[in-house]
């Protein structure tokens, strides 16, 4: 390839939305992974508008940006509205979406035919995570917190110092 081909080679930017209530392992190992097909990596968090989160926007954000400090291609914003509008907004090559089950597939299925509808450049990548990684869920994370059972191999050392402030677990 000549250095004019390779030099206006395309920037790939993903997306990857969520309330990310807490950020989990299956989290950080899909982004790590999105490191490798992209260029840049976008972690959006929302607001949580249709959720009711355990953590605030602001701990959430917090937190994520906490674990990725190491990583320069990947960044952490906030959003709110329609998805394929900020996906415009950031300039996203596509969205990243993890599939654990059939039933995450099923609905990110319909959700990514709903945004093509709305949007016809929208484009969602799908990764499976690590087996090890395959049965978590920040819903299941949160239950095992408010239970006082130990989260600290589901998540980040940061997560699981905030479930500790948070819940006042000793």
């Amino acid at each position: 390839m000549s250095l004019a081909a390779n030099s206006s080679k395309l920037h790939t930017k993903i997306l990857y939305p969520g309330t990310f209530d807490p950020i989990t392992n299956g989290h950080v190992d899909l982004v790590t992974r999105a490191t490798k097909l992209f260029d840049e990596v976008v972690i959006a968090v929302a607001s949580g508008h249709h959720k009711k989160p355990l953590f605030n926007f602001e701990e959430r954000v917090d937190m994520v940006e906490t674990v990725f400090a190491d990583l320069p291609q990947v960044s952490v914003v906030g959003f709110e509205g329609l998805l394929v509008d900020f996906m415009r907004e950031k300039n996203a090559t596509a969205v990243l979406r993890g599939l654990r089950a059939m039933s995450d597939f099923e609905y990110e299925f319909q959700l990514a035919n709903m945004n093509r509808e709305l949007d016809e450049n929208f484009e969602a990548v799908f990764l499976t995570p690590s087996q090890s990684y395959s049965f978590i869920s920040s819903t299941m994370i949160r239950e095992i917190a408010k239970l006082g059972g130990d989260v600290t191999k589901f998540v980040p050392k940061c997560v699981a110092e905030a479930f500790t402030q948070k819940l006042d677990i000793k």
